[in-house]
């Protein structure tokens, strides 16, 4: 299997298990994930972070939960090996 066709599978299948999700809590998150890991930064702001495909892949994002429904912002998708040269507190891929 192609590295792309790779990268995509796996996402699509970490997507099907979030959107089938209904979490009220952090730790309903890494009852679903187990090899997922809470990082609590400076200020109290906590990220989560995934470990996709056999942790070949890693994805770090931000939370907030609402009364009805959990938000992921996504602050950085990458390979294990890219992941391991970045701060997952500071991190923040998409903003300029």
């Amino acid at each position: 299997m192609e590295k792309d066709e790779l990268r995509k599978k796996a996402f699509n299948n970490f997507y099907q298990r979030i959107n089938l999700s209904d979490w009220e809590n952090p730790q309903e998150i890494l009852n679903t994930f187990s090899k997922a890991d809470l990082v609590t930064c400076e200020k109290g702001y906590s990220k989560i972070v995934f470990n996709i495909s056999r942790n070949r892949f890693r994805l770090i994002c931000g939370y907030s939960f609402r009364s009805n429904s959990v938000n992921l912002y996504i602050k950085f998708v990458g390979t294990h090996k890219e992941y391991d040269l970045i701060d997952v507190c500071k991190v923040n891929m998409f903003k300029k």
